[in-house]
């Protein structure tokens, strides 16, 4: 036989959870099993706060969810009622002598379990679709006491909030975090100079940096949301951009980042990006470059002990009419994380001794391997593993003979 070794890999891949508490540290031998997360309950909040319109933007499309006067007390409203029926059916679980919650609900579906299941577990209130930091204090005390009232019940265990890397402050962070807030994203886009003056963002790399250290600093935990192919951001930036939010890379050093997300920048209608689209001054990636530069970033991410808990945008009602160009694709996710798979097995193929001729690969990834639509088969077959030669482990562990 030619050799054998274990395929080294990383934690919370490729399932990453769309939560907090995602691995740190040194590389492991084996892929962490999926993890015990809360239920994400999103409350949408299209343009709060927001000082200007980016040139991407269009909130009420991406979350379909509509602005306008009082949207903010509507969207609270709304997650009020969710959080009476939660309420309803964990007394009713604890009733009829149901403790243990269940392991991995399906997040922000909003089904939850009868009381023959097993008791749901809390839920994460996230403040997403504007900026959360910029609302008037009345809105964002409104908030913020929603949350604290029904984490009071049970009913909630954790909060986060979306918002600007220049719509933070060490005080505006220490107060959050003082409410009982637990986690921040920063829509950040890019650390590039250039690009975040081509796409207006009225800030710059330096100050985005800035901002990451003040959330980390809070106590808070930080998630950190970057655009490729957004204005000015090339593959070249965007591969700048995740090692930047991945820093310190210090040996031994964790990131300040807890998580990433990656928005491909898709041309929306109704957005100033639109018109610089139909003029012909910005033209967006194409699938294959976009899939290339995601499975790159994951990559480095996963290296790092850093989950990517999303890569695109969420399939809203409504989101397809209104892309008019793009890196649209309903398994983009899929197609990022398989070609990733395949770059991952590429490197430690090139360890053996001599050629293939067994691989092991945890069953839970079955899915994955081949890639979307068995995009990858071929591509294995250059590099010598084929079908017969691939067994599926019931374990976590990569092996690699």
């Amino acid at each position: 036989m030619a050799g054998s070794l274990n395929v080294a890999a990383r934690p919370d891949w490729p399932d990453s959870p769309d939560g907090p508490g995602h691995t740190r540290g040194a590389a492991c031998a084996s892929v962490a099993p999926p993890r015990r997360r809360p239920r994400i309950l999103p409350v949408f909040l299209p343009f709060a706060g927001c000082p200007t319109r980016c040139v991407f933007c269009a909130q009420d499309v991406q979350t379909g969810q509509r602005g306008g006067i009082n949207s903010v007390g509507h969207a609270l409203a709304v997650a009020e009622a969710r959080l009476e029926h939660e309420a309803r059916l964990l007394e009713a679980a604890t009733a009829n002598g149901v403790q243990e919650p269940r392991d991995h609900p399906a997040p922000n579906t909003g089904r939850a379990a009868s009381a023959h299941e097993a008791s749901p577990s809390p839920l994460e209130i996230a403040f997403y679709g504007g900026t959360f930091t910029l609302l008037s204090e009345a809105e964002r005390t409104a908030c913020l006491e929603l949350a604290a009232r029904w984490r009071q019940r049970g009913v909630v265990c954790r909060v986060r909030c979306s918002t600007r890397p220049d719509a933070v402050t060490v005080h505006s962070l220490a107060t959050l975090r003082a409410a009982g807030m637990d986690c921040v994203e920063l829509g950040v886009q890019s650390f590039d100079d250039a690009a975040l003056a081509a796409a207006s963002r009225g800030y710059g790399g330096a100050l985005a940096r800035a901002a990451c250290a003040m959330v980390a600093g809070a106590g808070l935990e930080l998630g950190v949301q970057l655009m490729p192919g957004m204005p000015g951001v090339t593959p070249e930036v965007f591969r700048a951009d995740v090692r930047t939010a991945l820093l310190p890379d210090t040996d031994g050093a964790a990131p300040l980042t807890s998580f990433l997300r990656f928005y491909p920048c898709l041309v929306l209608r109704g957005t100033p990006l639109a018109e610089r689209w139909r003029a012909g001054s910005y033209v967006p990636w194409p699938l294959d470059t976009t899939v290339d530069a995601l499975a790159h970033g994951l990559l480095a991410a996963w290296a790092r002990g850093v989950a990517v808990v999303r890569m695109g945008l969420s399939p809203e009602d409504g989101l397809d009419d209104a892309v008019l160009a793009g890196p649209m694709h309903p398994a983009l996710g899929q197609l990022a994380k398989a070609e990733a798979l395949r770059r991952h097995v590429a490197a430690h193929l090139a360890r053996l001794p001599g050629p293939p001729v067994r691989l092991g690969v945890p069953r839970r990834l079955r899915g994955l391997l081949w890639g979307h639509a068995n995009g990858l088969v071929a591509a294995y077959a250059a590099m010598g593993i084929t079908r017969d030669m691939v067994h599926w482990r019931d374990d976590d562990t990569f092996s690699l003979e």
